[in-house]
């Protein structure tokens, strides 16, 4: 390894501007990867999280929840472009929704989430994004057309750091004439703390005297929600977590273990499994709860823990194998260091978990989902949340025509199948479907070798398409 990568990414980043804390995080990042550090949580190291109480078991009195709710900013992670997808700017500006109104954006529905919670209740409920260097700008001018969303001396949106792609031979910062922007990445979302600190939202949330909900901005499950903010304030929790039930779509990702060492929850993500831990790890049975990355802060305990720590929070690394260009397999391979802001539940003594229904953890990954965030599976109600109408159906699409956001759109043009009777749609090949399509059971149409349509009105049921509906 050259002993000058660290040098010569801590010079790029004081001269691109970057706050100090933030290259005082990266710098000790760098350190342990360049030790040798893999971030690796060990099977043998944790136990299962067990005895978890659910949202529902919750008994707040109204006043309770409804004076902590007036004391919760909405805090919401807007730093991801949907490279997975194809997009090259901010995934919240995908259309999620298509009403008589008009199309509906991530960022429109958050809006509507936040409206009607004040209409209904009363509390301010601050709103703040952290967008990346890459999503800024589009967000802002999206977010113009709700004026009244930003509160009196709170800031609507806060800017996530930035540090440099190391290359993966030498971890030297990584060169790209080219395209000099793909030279940089966002540290991973648990840049959060280092974030709120940089900018001076910190400060600015204190002075309010508000605790924080954090939830990412294509997860629109994550509404507010009075009763959890009464919990959250009686539990007196530094930080809290929500998790779900995992189920077998969710063996891979990042769930909750208890350290045999110290008791203290751990969040483990794929990428800190050993190989050989991998089947333990994906144990549903085991290891019961995954995080959904929504987060509850106590924000002075944050405070005070980042003023011990120098404002360097003893987050686990995350190393993130890429090349400089993700468009590019064949372009310079690279390292990028991040870490997860649910990591930091191992940071606080007394951090806690609850557990929700999945209601609360609707994240679009994938066209699939998106796929069925426009269905009927899900009604959007006068408050913007969306109700699940029956069990969601497992979709799995042919990845070499819909992958992209730019293939899929055009292949559902007309409007999305009705997947209520569905228990499952899997699509081979190249289909075009037409308005009024209604997909039944086990939905399945195989790779007819050319592009073909789904007609208009057709239904699709086990063996194909099987007639109109």
């Amino acid at each position: 390894m050259s002993s000058q990568g660290l040098t010569h990414s801590q010079r790029k980043m004081a001269d691109a501007g970057v706050h100090p804390t933030a290259i005082d995080v990266f710098s000790r990042f760098y350190e342990l990867l360049d030790g040798g550090a893999t971030g690796t949580v060990p099977e043998a190291d944790v136990e299962p999280l067990t005895d978890v109480t659910h949202r529902r078991d919750l008994d707040i009195a109204p006043h309770d929840a409804a004076a902590a709710l007036a004391r919760t900013a909405l805090v919401k992670l807007n730093g991801g472009l949907g490279t997975s997808m194809g997009m090259d700017r901010a995934k919240s500006l995908l259309t999620v929704r298509d009403t008589h109104h008009g199309p509906l954006t991530f960022l429109d529905i958050i809006a509507g989430q936040v409206r009607a919670a004040r209409a209904a209740t009363g509390a301010p409920l601050p709103l703040l994004f952290m967008n990346s260097f890459r999503t800024r700008d589009d967000t802002l001018a999206a977010l113009a057309a709700y004026p009244d969303l930003a509160v009196d001396g709170l800031p609507l949106d806060f800017l996530q750091n930035r540090e440099p792609k190391l290359r993966a031979d030498d971890l030297e910062p990584v060169e790209w004439p080219a395209d000099p922007d793909l030279e940089w990445c966002p540290p991973g979302h648990g840049d959060l703390y280092t974030a709120l600190v940089t900018s001076g939202a910190l400060q600015q949330l204190l002075d309010a005297g508000l605790y924080a909900s954090v939830s990412n901005s294509d997860n629109l499950g994550a509404a507010p929600d009075a009763a959890m903010a009464g919990w959250f304030a009686a539990s007196g929790a530094p930080f809290a977590a929500e998790v779900a039930r995992r189920t077998p779509a969710d063996r891979k990702g990042g769930h909750l273990v208890v350290r045999r060492s110290d008791g203290r929850l751990v969040l483990r993500e794929t990428a800190q499994t050993p190989a050989e831990d991998l089947v333990a790890a994906g144990d549903i049975e085991r290891h019961r709860y995954f995080n959904t990355n929504n987060l509850w802060l106590d924000l002075r305990a944050l405070a005070a823990e980042l003023d011990r720590t120098g404002g360097v929070l003893g987050l686990p690394l995350i190393r993130n194998p890429k090349t400089v260009d993700p468009t590019d397999a064949s372009s310079t391979p690279v390292i990028q260091i991040e870490s997860a802001m649910g990591a930091a539940i191992e940071v606080f003594e007394g951090s806690t978990v609850i557990e929700v229904d999945r209601s609360r953890f609707l994240p679009v990954k994938a066209t699939s989902d998106l796929l069925l965030l426009r269905s009927d599976v899900y009604e959007l109600g006068d408050d913007f949340t969306l109700a699940a109408q029956v069990e969601a159906p497992l979709i799995d699409l042919d990845g070499a025509h819909y992958k992209l956001v730019g293939d899929f759109d055009p292949r559902f043009g007309q409007g999305a199948p009705s997947l209520r009777g569905a228990r499952s749609l899997t699509v081979r090949g190249d289909w075009t479907f037409g308005r009024g399509v209604v997909a039944a059971g086990d939905a399945a149409l195989a790779d007819a070798g050319e592009p073909r349509t789904v007609p208009d009105g057709a239904r699709v049921g086990p063996e194909g398409i099987v007639g109109s509906a």
